[in-house]
């Protein structure tokens, strides 16, 4: 697993073989989601709007959203408030104000319920359109506006004048007074729209007219992160810390899976590779996992085996899944070969320990199977299954045994703890004659004709009682 690339598939692996951890990790992910949504008071915005009329830049609209969260704004919506609601840098963080399209400051507040967030953002809307007000009107230029005056009252002056005209000109009885009547009250017109125009073309013309577009809709939702959404947050959060860290621990993993890693490690050739059947496909025993060893290294002993099984730490999940086995002549020819093998390396009627790990339950079977086989075999040698624990390696004395036999399940062991248990046989005075690697396999159903019953496989043996013939 280490060299290997993480595919969908071993993602699935994990899912599947340690899904009850997994879905406790999601419960207490959601448990810590909901306890961080207590320690967060729910929260609720809206916002209103503010039109500027007139042609506005980019950068002017951009500073009139720091004019609308200005410390001045919100010293005047704070006193506005009257010391029940948030002030300083607390209702800074509470009020956001940004341009949109078409000249529109939209103004958004954040309170603790919805009648306090549209009062906000209805107060602040109101404060800002004043300020910016008194601030445009403040920035006129003074010389400009006193020519605008000027002008504006010599328009009036003329437009006196060229009343007094009319009525001079008589009462309209001839038909030139009646045009000299009518040619002066144009000028008027025309004087009177031309300063209206004059009036509306000024830089600061129509730019103090802000107007906040209603009153802030009241908010039906709270502002996200919301309690749900925390509570899911926190369970996918534990669930994929929990994925992350079995593929991180695969991938430092140092267990040997291959003959030449095994039989660098223990010094001593691999003789073969038998295999143990684990359940036959289409068995009634469908909560089991295929390829789940009855007794796995993890869920051996000690004072967690009460937690590891529950939670399914007893099965080991980074082990690909057993391959389908041939039939029970197949699998016997396999531990066959391998007594052949003892044989030919042996001399007649010699004596092998075989030193199987303890809690490697597919190794224990395994080396049960083979001493069977070798007990019922003509000239083949004696062997004698001892189980050696691997934190600290304790091997019997020779005695007249002429060599150990190391059986190992596939794929379970590191290369120190290998080291370990070659050490141990060798301050016993054994000599090592090879080591056998056991594979976890599916058997095939039985098949059946009619109505007739599966005539069932060979049973695999009890280890100690074919061990002890």
């Amino acid at each position: 697993m280490s060299d290997d690339t993480i595919r969908l598939v071993t993602i699935g692996r994990i899912i599947r073989r340690r899904g009850r951890l997994l879905t406790l990790l999601a419960v207490l992910g959601a448990l810590a989601g909901y306890g961080t949504s207590l320690l967060v008071p729910p929260r609720y915005t809206t916002s209103a709007s503010v039109l500027l009329p007139g042609a506005w830049e980019e950068r002017e609209l951009l500073t009139q959203t720091q004019v609308a969260t200005s410390s001045v704004v919100l010293d005047r919506v704070s006193a506005g408030l009257g010391g029940t609601g948030p002030v300083g840098d607390e209702l800074r963080e509470r009020v956001r104000a940004e341009a949109a399209d078409g000249n529109i400051i939209k103004i958004s507040g954040t309170a603790g319920t919805p009648e306090g967030a549209q009062r906000l953002s209805d107060l602040v809307a109101r404060e800002y359109v004043g300020f910016a007000t008194r601030i445009v009107g403040d920035d006129a230029d003074p010389e400009a506006a006193a020519r605008l005056r000027a002008l504006r009252q010599a328009v009036e002056r003329t437009g006196r004048r060229v009343t007094e005209l009319a009525d001079a000109a008589g009462p309209g009885r001839s038909v030139e007074s009646v045009q000299t009547r009518t040619e002066l009250a144009k000028l008027n017109t025309s004087l009177q729209g031309a300063m209206d125009k004059l009036e509306q073309a000024a830089p600061t013309a129509g730019k103090a007219n802000m107007v906040v577009m209603g009153a802030a809709a009241r908010p039906k939702g709270e502002t996200p992160p919301t309690r749900a959404q925390l509570v899911a947050a926190g369970a996918l959060l534990f669930f994929l810390l929990a994925v992350v860290g079995h593929l991180a621990a695969a991938r430092v993993s140092r267990r040997l899976r291959t003959e030449p890693e095994v039989a660098a490690a223990l010094g001593t050739p691999v003789l073969g590779t038998v295999d143990v059947p684990g359940e036959r496909a289409g068995s009634s025993e469908e909560g089991r996992i295929p390829g789940e060893s009855p007794e796995p290294r993890e869920g051996g002993r000690g004072p967690g085996a009460w937690l590891r099984r529950p939670l399914g730490l007893d099965v080991r999940w980074d082990v690909p899944v057993p391959y389908v086995s041939g039939d029970e002549a197949g699998r016997l020819v396999r531990y066959r070969r391998v007594c052949a093998r003892l044989r030919d390396g042996s001399p007649a009627g010699a004596r092998l320990l075989v030193v199987v790990p303890d809690g490697d339950g597919t190794a224990r079977r395994a080396a049960g199977r083979l001493a069977a086989e070798a007990a019922s075999a003509a000239e083949g040698p004696s062997l004698r299954v001892v189980e050696v624990p691997v934190d600290r390696p304790m091997v019997p004395d020779r005695d007249d045994e002429s060599g150990a036999l190391i059986v190992l399940g596939a794929g379970a062991w590191t290369a120190a703890e290998l080291a370990g248990i070659a050490e141990a046989c060798a301050d016993a005075g054994h000599e090592l004659v090879g080591v056998v690697l056991a594979g976890l396999v599916r058997t095939r159903p039985a098949r059946s004709a009619g109505r007739r019953a599966a005539v069932p496989a060979r049973p695999v043996p009890d280890e100690t009682a074919e061990a002890a013939r």
